[in-house]
């Protein structure tokens, strides 16, 4: 270990009881600090088009641009490898983040839906009151679809955390703190698809290190949502948290500017590039 790295750890067990968080030594790095205290880019809550305790700098829209659901493929490799780091469905993330905005407005098509259907099926029965009104006719259509996915990087995830775990000693503090650290970086993809015509009309990459959280700190809210779970009081969630604000700052600012793209003779019709032989307008060419 290198002589800067062990006055940097003398420093702060000095300066700190071993009880604190530290913060102030690690600087840049996500300091786990407890749901109560925890500073992630989504925090806060939503409740119709009001929003409450909810980072500053995420975008917001004066009006909502169209329904919204959620999907998030859970059988690719990075789900897998998040579930590993215990951390929940983005979905609740990604949820929150889009009803703050108020840019779409979210409609239910994960578990509730069985939940749902059930109260349906309990009028259908009989077993619910006449004026339940859970008749047919009453389910808004969902827009747009949105999917979430996420690259980790974990080089050098260990570089300084693991120097501070083998000094800690007995203390066991920094140790543990390094040691919640798996990575240090994550990249994320948000994709938006028109439902109506499978169209993918805008794609946004977001990325988030240990080294962003000073730039946001000024701006988290101090109350993180108890349903996000890991995503506000683990170190590995916030970086993943902050990766995808990024990304949704970005796909919003490209949608403000939103312009359809052109297909001459129109979309789905055989395109531009036609195939000798082909039934295409290109291929008679």
């Amino acid at each position: 270990m290198s002589n800067s790295i062990q006055r940097f750890s003398r420093a702060c067990l000095i300066t700190l009881p071993a009880t604190v968080a530290l913060s102030g030594c690690l600087g840049s790095m996500p300091v786990q600090m407890g749901t109560a205290s925890a500073k992630t880019p989504v925090t806060g809550s939503a409740g119709g088009a009001n929003a409450q305790g909810n980072n500053g700098q995420l975008e917001r829209c004066n009006e909502s641009l169209g329904t919204l659901a959620v999907i998030e493929n859970q059988s690719q490799p990075w789900y897998a490898q998040l579930r590993s780091y215990q951390l929940g469905s983005t979905v609740p993330l990604v949820r929150l983040m889009v009803q703050q905005s108020n840019c779409f407005v979210i409609v239910e098509r994960g578990r509730a839906m069985h939940q749902m259907q059930q109260e349906r099926a309990l009028e259908r029965s009989g077993e619910l009151r006449q004026s339940s009104r859970f008749g047919k006719g009453q389910m808004v259509a969902a827009d747009y679809s949105m999917s979430p996915s996420i690259t980790f990087t974990q080089k050098d995830a260990g570089g300084i955390g693991g120097a501070l775990s083998r000094f800690s000693g007995s203390l066991g503090v920094l140790g543990s703190l390094a040691g919640s650290l798996k990575f240090r970086e994550a990249s994320t993809l948000l994709t938006l698809v028109d439902n109506r015509s499978g169209v993918q009309l805008a794609a946004a990459e977001g990325s988030s290190s240990t080294t962003d959280f000073g730039l946001w700190g000024g701006l988290f809210g101090r109350h993180g949502g108890g349903s996000l779970g890991g995503y506000t009081n683990t170190a590995e969630g916030k970086v993943i948290a902050g990766a995808f604000a990024d990304a949704y700052n970005n796909l919003v600012r490209a949608v403000r500017q939103y312009k359809a793209q052109e297909v001459k003779g129109g979309l789905g019709t055989g395109g531009r590039l036609g195939v000798q032989g082909g039934q295409t307008p290109a291929s008679g060419r």
